[in-house]
């Protein structure tokens, strides 16, 4: 299986990094999944919840206030405010 490594960084700490299977996340066009292998892609984010399963099927979730994500070559880099 391939990692997709997921960061999500607020002005003052990081709230969660690891390798996960997927993300799911409140884009302000609507909700959306990001997968391994993804298109490189930028996106606006709303306030919300993001879904995130780890690579043993756990879920957490996150609460953010809007943000910006990024992806790029497996790595997930979304910064919340």
């Amino acid at each position: 299986m391939v990692a997709m490594k997921l960061d999500i960084i607020a002005p003052d700490k990081t709230l969660y990094s690891g390798n996960v299977h997927l993300v799911q996340l409140p884009g302000v066009s609507g909700s959306f999944e990001i997968l391994d292998n993804h298109a490189p892609m930028i996106a606006a984010l709303k306030d919300g919840i993001i879904r995130i399963v780890d690579l043993k099927r756990n879920t957490h979730y996150v609460k953010i206030t809007g943000g910006v994500l990024k992806v790029k070559q497996n790595e997930v880099i979304i910064l919340a405010g």
